[in-house]
């Protein structure tokens, strides 16, 4: 059984959203790897709400946290909101998919302001701020906006050919942008499908790249679709949600939390699932040998997202370096799952680079 977790406190992670596509190749591409027994199913991804929401229809006083928490709305007004960066002066930058847009967000200390930054791009989910710079990266493109804290008009650079994405990607394109702490901004490449074999190089993997695109490297391969990295404060090593497939069943397989350890490093798509499961329509012999096994299993279906280790001094000290996960819930399952924030707490035995991990509620 995998623990239920309230929310925490929206500031802890990336927003997440939940957007449903209708074109004609999405539609398809939900739906495959269905069964024969399985094609008269009425489960289907959730709709995302593109309108704003009033405050006052937010029930943040039923929200479930543990002792001592307090759960405010931090912002509205900002619809579809899907990944979140801060950058400078207060500033924050809101990717978004259905809708089209970036935000900014101006942090005033009592309220909070937004701006649409641009719009009319194609699923625009992932932001990345350094050094003055934003870097937005959707379906299709990658623009940059130099200066764009001190300089709100400033105009954007198109710097796509640079970044080299790959041709024909239906699904799980959408993107998710991080600088790690080795300067390189890391970029997820999702798998063009629910089930399928995928060439190695172009995707299922993690790449990273020097901030002008060039550099680019492939850190990780097996990688169906994450949308959330982040370092652990004490190793520096790289830990990322993924999405495990859909229509093998309510229980099966598990979303992962994962850590790369070294470059390279294969996580199992399509062949093996949460590191010990043999893909049924995608077979190969020893399907899960070499593959590397996750820190934890998120639960099934449960649409585990961003990641973020606590450094903070806000929150009690048991928190501490622990990663939270927020998990935007389930469409693939008949008993809805998810929807909450768990945290992962990992006990590191330097001496073997091993580790043991539990998944938890935070109640």
């Amino acid at each position: 059984m995998f623990p239920r977790a309230p929310t925490v406190p929206a500031r802890v992670l990336a927003l997440v959203g939940s957007i449903l596509i209708s074109s004609t190749a999405m539609a398809q591409a939900w739906k495959q790897g269905m069964t024969p027994e399985q094609a008269n199913s009425t489960l289907a991804p959730l709709a995302g709400k593109l309108t704003v929401t009033p405050a006052s229809d937010i029930p943040v006083g039923k929200f479930k946290v543990p002792a001592g928490f307090k759960v405010e709305l931090w912002a509205t007004g900002i619809p579809g909101s899907r990944e979140i960066a801060e950058g400078d002066n207060g500033k924050y930058y809101v990717g978004t998919r259905g809708i089209g847009r970036v935000y900014e967000v101006t942090d005033k200390g009592n309220e909070r302001t937004s701006r649409v930054v641009i719009d009319k791009l194609n699923q625009p989910s992932g932001v990345a701020y350094k050094d003055g710079t934003l870097f937005v990266a959707s379906t299709d493109k990658v623009l940059r906006f130099d200066g764009i804290a001190s300089k709100p008009d400033t105009a954007p650079v198109d710097v796509t050919a640079a970044f080299q994405l790959p041709a024909e990607h239906v699904h799980h394109n959408w993107k998710y942008l991080r600088f790690g702490p080795d300067g390189k901004l890391y970029m997820p490449v999702g798998a063009p499908c629910n089930i399928c074999d995928v060439k190695a190089a172009d995707f299922a993997t993690i790449r990273r790249y020097n901030p002008d695109g060039s550099g680019m490297e492939v850190v990780a391969t097996g990688v169906r679709n994450s949308h959330g990295l982040d370092w652990h404060p004490e190793t520096k090593e790289l830990w990322f949600s993924n999405h495990g497939r859909d229509w093998m069943g309510d229980d099966t397989p598990n979303d992962t939390l994962n850590r790369m350890t070294k470059v390279g490093l294969n996580f199992g798509f399509p062949h093996c699932h949460q590191g010990n499961i043999a893909d049924p329509d995608v077979k190969k012999d020893n399907a899960c040998m070499g593959v590397e096994k996750p820190v934890a299993l998120m639960g099934p279906h449960a649409a585990a997202m961003g990641v973020q280790f606590y450094t903070g001094s806000m929150f009690p000290a048991e928190y501490k370096n622990v990663a939270f996960v927020a998990r935007k819930g389930s469409w693939n399952r008949t008993v809805k799952s998810g929807f909450d924030v768990v945290t992962v707490r990992a006990a590191i035995r330097r001496r073997r680079n091993s580790l043991v991990a539990r998944l938890s509620s935070i109640r």
